[in-house]
């Protein structure tokens, strides 16, 4: 039976958007697994803090790293000071996102370029960085059996449509694209690029969705199997895509949604 190898042990990884929610989850999962973490946050110093000191308290070992990563400068700053802190980089997930919801009669082009900026442009400009620092890293006695792993936190509206919201599915679908494109690329270089594509995760972010007991009724006839998901449901498949045990796996979206793809509102006879 083939040995499982989930240990990061050596490695480092850099977060984006960790200070709470999805992102957050990750990086502990990554924390607990070995790896030395970035957390990676925007204005909330005190979540990423916090997501330090959950690691540190488990014999971990991470620092919280301040940027937008819709600002080139700030991502180009934030590459340098992980590899001044750890020395090199083995790890990315892209996770930072956001959304401005809007009828597309009514949304404005400040809305549109927010989330394009954040979640499709911040997501070009840390692949691009980290495959120049993976690149540039010493092939001495590698930790990983990869040079070098990106991870992409998407949505399962990379490939649902969703009314009002055209700005968050557009980015996520043009997401959907980069990795692949970035991932044929770089393949033979022993670089895996990879997306996860959450569906109804219970964060902050999204509290008004599943907070009451009609909210979350509503919610769950979206999801054939039955529960909503949690952070740790993401972190868990963000932690095999890091790892060796997934060493021949490049260029996927693999869907943490209960089912949320499968449009359960056609499930029955037909």
């Amino acid at each position: 039976m083939p040995q499982s190898n989930r240990s990061l042990k050596g490695q480092i990884a850099l977060v984006t958007g960790a200070s709470s929610g999805i992102g957050r989850a990750i990086a502990l999962a990554l924390g607990a697994s070995g790896a030395a973490v970035a957390v990676n946050y925007k204005r909330d110093c005190e979540g990423a803090e916090g997501t330090v000191r959950e690691i540190a308290a488990k014999n971990g070992d991470a620092v919280a790293v301040q940027a937008d990563v819709a600002d080139e400068r700030a991502v180009e700053a934030m590459f340098a000071a992980v590899l001044e802190r750890f020395g090199t980089l083995d790890i990315l997930v892209a996770n930072a996102g956001i959304q401005r919801d809007a009828p597309i009669a009514d949304m404005t082009l400040a809305d549109w370029r927010a989330v394009i900026d954040v979640n499709l442009t911040g997501q070009f400009l840390c692949l691009r960085a980290a495959v120049r620092a993976f690149r540039a890293r010493s092939r001495a006695a590698p930790p990983s059996r990869a040079l070098g792993k990106i991870i992409c936190v998407s949505s399962v509206h990379e490939l649902i449509p969703w009314a009002y919201r055209a700005n968050y599915a557009a980015s996520k679908g043009g997401a959907m694209l980069l990795m692949k494109s970035v991932a044929q690329e770089v393949a033979a270089e022993k670089i895996r690029v990879n997306s996860i594509a959450p569906g109804a995760i219970r964060t902050r972010i999204n509290r008004a969705a599943w907070e009451t007991p009609a909210a979350a009724d509503a919610l769950l006839e979206l999801i054939p199997y039955g529960r909503i998901g949690e952070p740790e449901d993401v972190a868990r498949a963000a932690l095999w895509l890091a790892s060796d045990d997934s060493d021949y796996v490049t260029g996927t979206t693999i869907f943490v949604d209960g089912g949320m793809t499968l449009y359960p509102g056609f499930e029955g006879e037909g």
